[in-house]
């Protein structure tokens, strides 16, 4: 009877050990599966066309971050003597005198430190100084016309025949084809410097004999923009001061002829601003802006200067985009502008770690 009983116990948990088994192998093939998939993703990501990927993402926001660095070097030496130690927060005193060394214009100061306490944090000044540069109007540069014509204006020595071949480097690197236009007629060496960066970029230029008729250059440049049917025209005119009459009505004339060769162009008239020379710019742009209308702002040589603060004072007082930065001479030391990136980098320099949002 024992024995009956006992057989039968064991023929009624058979199936309960086949269930469990079941469940350990289906658990089992599970688990293999989840770690095959896992792995499968991990190989993928270390496969060299992503980890190629990986490493430019990560180069390009060093040489971002680099760029500012190397623009701001000089600025951050000039803040480095006012507030020497990173803070959690800065005297208000020692704030102001920090924008005055940075040569930043006292009536932009004033109204960006109006009612902050005297102990300052990252978070309350970043925002005021961020709000400076949102009077400058948002520019739509989708759907361009074509060829898109830019006008480069500005006096000597500001850095305009670099800046136009940084410009038409950055335009072939967008796939983009670009013509330039020597317009600069009234010096024999603007002529020749476009012309070696012609070459260099391997991209075609119109350009005359020095002396001759500059609006006929601008003109030629647009017409074989259309005929050949170019993307980009980036003329270049002579450096003139806002004080030489003749010249500046061989502006207007440019202008005038650009229009007749294209309609609507110039679609930017671009002024270059030397960065060395601080506030003194300011004077030059508004003059030019009255004149012509200025639709934004290239600031060359900061590299070179501590007045990094300037840039406040010309994106607020002209109501001007700043589109570009030249941090040195090279083709590719053009860099965009961006007002948060700028704010951060100077804030970086003063303030320990903490979240800016």
């Amino acid at each position: 009877m024992f024995s009956f009983f006992k057989k039968k116990k064991v023929e009624k948990e058979e199936p309960k050990e086949e269930i469990l088994v079941e469940q350990e192998i289906i658990e089992e093939v599970k688990e293999k599966t989840e770690e095959t998939v896992i792995e499968k993703i991990e190989e993928v990501s270390k496969t060299p066309v992503i980890q190629e990927e990986m490493v430019k993402e990560e180069e390009a926001k060093e040489e971002k971050k680099g760029f500012f660095s190397r623009a701001l070097e000089k600025t951050f030496g000039t803040i480095k003597t006012v507030i020497p130690t990173k803070k959690e927060k800065i005297a208000f005193d020692d704030i102001e005198e920090m924008l005055i060394e940075a040569d930043m214009e006292y009536e932009i100061i004033e109204k960006a430190m109006d009612g902050l306490p005297e102990e300052i944090t990252r978070k309350q000044l970043r925002h005021r100084l961020v709000m400076l540069f949102e009077h400058a109007p948002d520019v739509d540069l989708n759907n361009l016309p074509k060829p898109f014509v830019r006008l480069i204006i500005g006096v000597n020595g500001a850095g305009k025949t670099t800046t136009i071949a940084k410009l038409a480097n950055r335009s072939k690197k967008e796939g983009k084809s670009v013509i330039l236009g020597a317009g600069d007629t009234f010096r024999a060496a603007a002529i020749e410097q476009l012309s070696i960066w012609a070459d260099k970029l391997d991209v075609p230029i119109i350009k005359t004999k020095q002396g001759h008729d500059s609006s006929a250059v601008a003109y030629d440049t647009i017409s074989s923009a259309i005929a050949r049917d170019i993307d980009n025209v980036i003329i270049d005119t002579a450096g003139r001061l806002q004080t030489q009459k003749n010249l500046n009505n061989e502006l207007i004339k440019i202008v005038k002829v650009c229009n007749k060769a294209q309609e609507n162009a110039p679609h930017q008239k671009l002024m270059i601003l030397d960065g060395t020379q601080g506030n003194t710019a300011i004077a030059q742009a508004k003059a030019f802006n009255e004149m012509v209308g200025i639709d934004g702002i290239i600031v060359t040589k900061l590299d070179g200067t501590a007045k990094g603060g300037a840039l406040f004072s010309i994106s607020n007082q002209l109501e001007l985009p700043i589109f570009f930065v030249g941090v040195g001479e090279k083709q590719d030391d053009l860099i965009e502008f961006s007002p948060d990136k700028f704010v951060d980098s100077l804030l970086d320099e003063i303030y320990v770690d903490e979240e800016t949002n």
